[in-house]
């Protein structure tokens, strides 16, 4: 800067002789003399970027300023990406049971540590600030996903799509300049859902089977083909969920978690056998829950189990209960989201099928 100074040293060295003090530079010709002139280019480049960056910024300009700006000494206003990331998932833990379902803050906890992996292998460091977040290092982190943690493609989009709202909120409050994600565009590849026929669900409720866990699993499996109900909702299923209407017959009524809207379902004579049976399960007294349900991951497990033993041969999963395609469950769901309208019709409808026939 004019009429200022600030000095560092670069930590290069080269022999007295071989330095032209008057051009400011080593001699070409010098041992090293070219490699320490790229060297000097590359620092005096830098430096003039951070000058015009400050300009543009319309902040104040000194060369001690500057120094210190590349020298990584003043980031007062330059943000990580893991302090934003981590202080986005403080926010959803505290919000989590009120306006986010736990299953979300656990999504974006996963996306903090898989980017914490990326950064550790492709460029070993633990953090890196916000204006380090390229077109590029998306791209490097897309593939990381899908080779190093082998994640199918719907699955690395989530990831990115929850990765995308960190770098939103940066944006939002103007500590980043460039969007990385401006040119890229995301999609998902249609997923085809396998789900039971209808024999295979009679093989499912009638199997004898002497373990417990695997009965258990059975019966809550069937009791979501049977109501339509998602697992998360089943899994919170309580004794205040059941209304009776005024002729007497029960229903499960419920707000579902992902969507908030009102499920109404009738409780058919195969459903209430299922939640008589666990009445007095210790699970449900302790819990004050309906069913005594495991975990997602545990259900899963056991479902193949009982895939097995029934001669079943799909990757049944708690989802693939949601996805039958006959009459019964069409009509639950049109319920779901309709029972204002005609709702003795399809009562009649309902209720006069018996499971034997679903």
């Amino acid at each position: 800067m004019e009429d200022e100074r600030a000095d560092a040293s670069i930590k290069r060295f080269i022999e007295p002789h071989a330095w032209n003090s008057a051009k400011g530079k080593a001699n070409e010709k010098s041992r090293g003399g070219k490699d320490l002139n790229l060297y000097l280019d590359a620092i005096s480049a830098n430096i003039l970027r951070i000058q015009r960056d400050l300009e543009l910024d319309k902040k104040e300009v000194s060369a001690q300023i500057i120094l210190n700006r590349y020298l990584g000494k003043e980031q007062s206003d330059r943000h990580t990406l893991m302090e934003v990331f981590r202080a986005h998932n403080e926010k959803c833990r505290a919000l989590s049971g009120i306006s986010l379902a736990p299953a979300t803050v656990v999504r974006y906890e996963t996306t903090l540590r898989l980017t914490e992996e990326f950064l550790q292998k492709n460029y070993m460091k633990e953090d890196c600030y916000l204006d380090e977040v390229t077109n590029q290092f998306i791209e490097d982190f897309e593939f990381f996903l899908k080779t190093v943690r082998r994640c199918c493609h719907n699955t690395t989009t989530k990831y990115l799509l929850n990765f995308k709202k960190i770098v939103r909120i940066a944006l939002a409050k103007g500590w980043m300049k460039k969007a990385p994600f401006a040119q890229i565009h995301f999609h998902f590849e249609p997923v085809e859902r396998e789900f039971l026929e209808k024999q295979e669900l009679k093989v499912l409720l009638n199997k004898e089977i002497t373990i417990t866990r695997l009965a258990q699993v059975r019966d809550i499996f069937c009791f979501c083909c049977l109501t339509g109900l998602a697992f998360t909702d089943v899994q919170q299923l309580k004794a205040e969920h059941l209304v009776a209407d005024i002729h007497g017959k029960i229903w499960i009524r419920k707000a579902r978690q992902k969507t908030m809207n009102m499920c109404n379902i009738p409780l058919l004579d195969e459903v209430q056998k299922i939640l008589d049976r666990y009445k007095d399960h210790p699970y449900c007294q302790t819990h004050d829950v309906l069913l005594p349900v495991c975990s997602n991951q545990k259900m899963n497990s056991y479902l193949k189990e009982l895939a097995d033993i029934c001669g079943i041969r799909k990757n049944l999963s708690t989802h693939t209960a949601r996805h039958r395609p006959y009459k019964y469950p069409l009509n639950i769901r049109y319920l779901q989201g309709s029972v204002s309208r005609l709702v003795t019709i399809w009562r009649r409808a309902i209720f006069t099928e018996s499971p034997d026939s679903a």
